[in-house]
């Protein structure tokens, strides 16, 4: 049997059940929203259409004396507003906040939020610190640039590993470490009273999931852990504020990628070649798709037994490069 063969035989008998038209993606808007007493999230607006790329949420929790954040956001545009948001709607300063996992957007600004405890996963501080801050930080979004002289590197300054819990008022404010998955330092913050979760990237809402650096069937095993919770509100680390039914879309996402790559990688395919003929079938209207080609490049990793929790840039830029000229109109 030839390549094309196979594959066509293998799609059919990994059929993604019936072909769904393409999801409606909604709109959302930059708000802090209250979930409930003491209790909001931070959403960046974003829909349709929209490059979401570090366009994260974040969240507050309030206390007696100080208010907690979970995450910091990136840019430092975004990081000041939200900073700024929070304490002007609340009246209370900043004294802790929680990083869910160590990318940029979500760690850029920590260094915004002075005297504060930052708190994450031993990980996410040591790939902090690796990472650094880009010589040129966001340099396609000129609409981003002011502030970006003040960034410094901030890492968690108190780090655990498994869990760790606090007490606001009348909250259990617990720590989950659900790693590897999005990255190997992944921390959700639950708040059992409230049946509230703060997923951070374990959960993209509308938004392709990437997997920068990140293992797909254990981050499949981890929404598995966030399904069998008992909560009824879910804050993604993108996309609008939702509830277990948005989070099993993520995973249904994720088993896509799983049991199409497979076959693609079984035939040699490339990550690039894999991720432009797989059909994403409802999940086609969610933005940033290229990401699909870094997920395979993870995939393959994972396949293969190589898989680091680096990020192989190189190789992930060369199947998105080779995704977009796939997937180019033919004009």
């Amino acid at each position: 049997m030839n390549r094309r063969s196979f594959l066509h035989a293998t799609a059919a008998a990994f059929a993604f059940g019936p072909r769904v038209s393409a999801q409606t993606i909604p709109s959302w808007p930059t708000e802090l929203r209250e979930l409930a007493p003491g209790v909001f999230a931070y959403t960046q607006a974003s829909g349709p259409g929209v490059d979401n790329a570090s366009l994260s949420n974040a969240g507050v929790i309030v206390g007696a004396d100080h208010l907690l954040a979970i995450d910091a956001l990136g840019p430092p545009v975004h990081a000041k507003a939200f900073r700024a948001t929070a304490m002007k709607a609340l009246g209370k300063p900043f004294g802790r906040v929680i990083n869910t996992h160590h990318h940029r957007d979500h760690t850029n600004g920590n260094c915004f939020f002075p005297g504060a405890e930052i708190v994450a996963h031993e990980y996410c501080r040591e790939a902090t610190i690796a990472q650094g801050i880009p010589a040129r930080p966001y340099e396609d979004r000129p609409q981003w640039q002011d502030g970006m002289s003040e960034l410094r590197l901030a890492p968690a300054t108190e780090t655990f590993t498994g869990t760790r819990s606090y007490r606001y008022g009348d909250l259990d404010v617990q720590l989950i470490s659900l790693g590897p998955a999005h990255t190997w330092g992944d921390v959700a913050v639950y708040l059992p009273k409230r049946r509230i979760l703060f997923a951070g990237d374990i959960a993209f809402y509308y938004v392709t999931p990437p997997a920068h650096n990140g293992q797909i069937t254990t981050w499949i095993k981890a929404i598995d852990r966030v399904l069998a919770m008992d909560v009824d509100v879910i804050v993604p680390g993108h996309g609008p504020v939702g509830t277990k039914k948005e989070l099993a879309e993520t995973r249904a996402y994720l088993d896509l990628m799983v049991r199409e790559g497979r076959p693609r990688y079984e035939a040699k395919m490339s990550p690039g070649r894999a991720a432009a003929d797989i059909d994403v079938g409802r999940f086609a209207a969610w933005t940033n798709p290229e990401r699909t080609a870094w997920n395979m490049v993870r995939l393959y990793a994972e396949f293969g037994g190589r898989l680091r929790p680096e990020t192989d840039v190189t190789a992930q830029n060369a199947a998105v490069a080779e995704y977009n000229r796939l997937k180019r109109p033919r004009g």
